[in-house]
Parts: structure tokens; sequence; C-alpha cells
């Protein structure tokens, strides 16, 4: 086999190893950030690591019979060169990563105070900065999640209403230990503290049921506080919200179609 043929081999394993990893439609707007930050590291990724690989097997295949090796010359120019670019793709990283993790999607607690500088803290829900989006109050104990809809008096347990295709804001706080809210699915992330209020944001693009689990284990109940979120069309949430519209109602999330 000559090298040109070698050579087509690995440009095409490459290709296929890029194909296979293609994207897919993300379900909320978290979801798609980090999966597109993870392809983008992908892809510098897999021809490096190629690249290394295949010098690595020229070496052992060139050289494993080699009785008297010789130093390596030294070559300036190819030292800078690797320097250079080795700096050039950990800016790359570096610049990716960072978009994306100062996204308010993926790290939403632009902190409190910092939407409401006047304040230090806040003593419950109601003194919270508004989000202009739609706001659910949830609130974690041993071993439950409970929701409440500040505008329609409704509450849930183990169950997380939200409307689909619109801005949605979860003040999250716990009663008792750290909890972490954790949506795998829609790349939701975020830990409640007691006495503390902190933030998660998402839109969540497809309507359907999400599994919700505690990832911050918070005693011996911890792998049974499991709960959903249940993302409906806009017009199904408002009519949800009016049937319920009671003070105090604990009730069910609406059925999916």
């Amino acid at each position: 086999m000559g090298r040109r043929q070698r050579t087509l081999i690995a440009l095409a394993a490459l290709a296929s190893l890029v194909a296979l990893t293609g994207t897919v439609a993300a379900q909320s707007e978290n979801r798609d950030l980090i999966d597109g930050l993870e392809y983008q590291l992908l892809y510098v990724a897999l021809p490096l690591t190629v690249f290394v690989l295949i010098i690595l097997v020229y070496a052992a295949v060139k050289f494993h019979d080699n009785d008297d090796p010789e130093p390596t010359t030294e070559d300036p120019a190819l030292e800078i060169t690797w320097t250079v670019a080795t700096a050039i793709i950990l800016l790359f990283v570096g610049l990716s990563g960072y978009s994306v993790l100062v996204n308010p999607y993926v790290s939403p607690s632009q902190s409190i105070a910092t939407e409401d500088p006047d304040r230090d803290e806040f003593d419950s829900f109601d003194d919270l900065p508004d989000s202009d989006d739609e706001e659910v109050f949830v609130r974690g104990y041993q071993w439950e999640w409970q929701a409440t809809y500040p505008d329609s008096n409704v509450t849930t347990e183990n169950e997380i209403v939200i409307p689909a295709d619109e801005n949605v804001t979860i003040w999250l706080t716990s009663d008792d230990v750290v909890h972490s809210l954790f949506v795998p699915d829609l790349g939701i992330k975020q830990d409640a503290f007691p006495g503390d209020f902190t933030r998660a944001r998402t839109i969540v693009s497809d309507p359907g049921r999400y599994d919700v689990v505690c990832a911050e284990f918070c005693g011996a109940g911890h792998s049974r506080m499991a709960a959903s979120i249940v993302a409906v069309d806009s017009e199904t949430y408002d009519q949800w919200l009016a049937e319920h519209d009671t003070k105090d109602t604990v009730t069910d999330a609406p059925a999916l179609e």
C-alpha cells in the first residue's frame, strides 16, 4: 500500500469520525449552547488526535530497530511553529469556552445583586427582582421539589410546568440542605441553597416531559429526589394556570398531546 493510499484512508477515517458527531436538534437554548461548544472543541481535537497518532505510529515503525539512535537536530523554526500553534489552539479553546460560560442561559446568575444593587439579600421569593421572563418559584426540600406560580397561586409537587418557546426563569431555594436541580436533556443545572436564591434560565423549544434529578447529595433519600419539567405550548400553559387559579391549589401538570 502506497503513501497516497494510506493518506486517503486516514482522511476517510477522519471524515467518518466527524460525520458521526453531527449535531442533532437541541431541545433548549441551554443544550444548544453546550452542544455547540462541545462540537467546536471536538472538530479541533479530532484532527489533532489523528495527527499525533499518525506521527506516533510512524516513529514506532520507522525506528523500532534503530540500535544506534541519534539526538534530534535543533530546528528553531519548528519549535517556534509548534509553540505558536499551541498558543493559538489554547486561545481558541479559552475564547470558545468563555463565550458560552458568560451566556445568561448557561450562567444566569449575573448575580441577583447585579440586577438589584440596592439589595444585599432577599428574605423571600417576593423580594426578588423582576426578570421580565415567565417565572416559576421552586423550593427543594428532603426529598421533593415544590413549584409555585406567583401570578396564579398554583403549586405543584415534583412537576415544574413551563411554557415552550418562551424565556423562563426558575428561581430556586432550599428549605434544609443544598440541593441541585439538574435537567440533562435541557442542559439546566443550578444549585439551591438554604436561605439563598439562585436562578436558572431557559427557552425550551420542544414541548414534552423532561426528567429532573437532584445532583447534590442531600441525605438518605437523595436518589429518590426526582421530578419532571413539563413544557407545553403557551396556550395550554395559560389555560392550565387559569383553570387552577385559586389560592393554595396543588395540582398536576397538564396532559401532553
